[in-house]
């Protein structure tokens, strides 16, 4: 076992599968205990990945990041169980993606409430004990839709600029108290929903997907949880309030 994150504690929202089931995996296996969150029909997957991890290293919390009393009971069962949360990853998100006048308002809600707020609840839930004690680092999965717009696809880049900008605010906020606030923006990574969707287009329209990007090849999900170690580690101490692009190069195209 390696030790980059050796004696630290870790929140892991929407931790069940792609991504965050990788960031989780990852940080474990670097020494850190690690606090998994999904909702409550996920607890069979979130189960079976304790089980995985060991539960000396893992602990499933099932809660609606939307929902802020809920956030704030699972980080305090969290830290009750394993000691001061010193890293949040806010993985957990959704899609929404829509014509702005076909959208529903539900919709418009729902994508904010999760993508967005749901990040700052579970910020607000764990700054106080990192404050206390001297530092932390927060790092939110934001996405390529953060700087670069596909029509048909409202609201959610509207959220995950809002993401961005909200990880630049609090990191220069806290920065003097040794809290770090970065994000990280995936292109297009095999998570299940992306393989789901994938196996539902034709071959011809996959290997379109696969020629646009530069690698000539589709990211995956342990690619970007490298990228969510490094800045939990302190090996990125003095990195803050920047958002790191993973999507192979491809949101630098001037063309397709």
């Amino acid at each position: 076992m390696s030790s980059r994150l050796q004696g630290k504690v870790a929140l892991v929202t929407g931790a069940t599968q792609g991504i965050g089931k990788a960031i989780a995996r990852l940080f474990v296996a670097e020494g850190a205990r690690v606090i998994l969150n999904g909702l409550a029909a996920d607890e069979p997957l979130g189960t079976a990945l304790v089980r995985e991890l060991s539960e000396d290293h893992a602990l499933f919390i099932a809660a609606d990041i939307a929902d802020e009393a809920a956030v704030q009971a699972m980080a305090a069962r969290g830290a009750a169980r394993f000691g001061t949360i010193d890293v949040l990853v806010n993985n957990a998100g959704m899609n929404v993606f829509a014509e702005p006048l076909a959208m529903t308002t539900a919709q418009w809600q729902r994508c904010f409430a999760v993508d967005l707020e749901g990040a700052m609840h579970c910020s607000r839930a764990v700054l106080p004990g990192m404050l206390a004690a001297g530092g932390g680092s927060i790092i939110n999965v934001a996405s390529v839709h953060g700087h670069r717009i596909i029509p048909d696809a409202f609201p959610y880049p509207v959220a995950k600029h809002a993401l961005i900008g909200m990880t630049k605010a609090l990191g220069i906020q806290y920065a003097a108290r040794n809290v770090r606030v970065n994000s990280i923006s995936p292109g297009l990574i095999l998570s299940e929903r992306v393989v789901e969707w994938l196996d539902s287009v034709t071959p011809e329209e996959r290997q379109r997907q696969i020629d646009l990007l530069p690698p000539k090849r589709i990211g995956e999900p342990i690619e970007v949880a490298y990228t969510a170690l490094f800045l939990a580690s302190d090996e990125a101490r003095f990195i803050n309030a920047t958002d790191i692009l993973i999507d192979g190069g491809r949101s630098q195209l001037y063309h397709e």
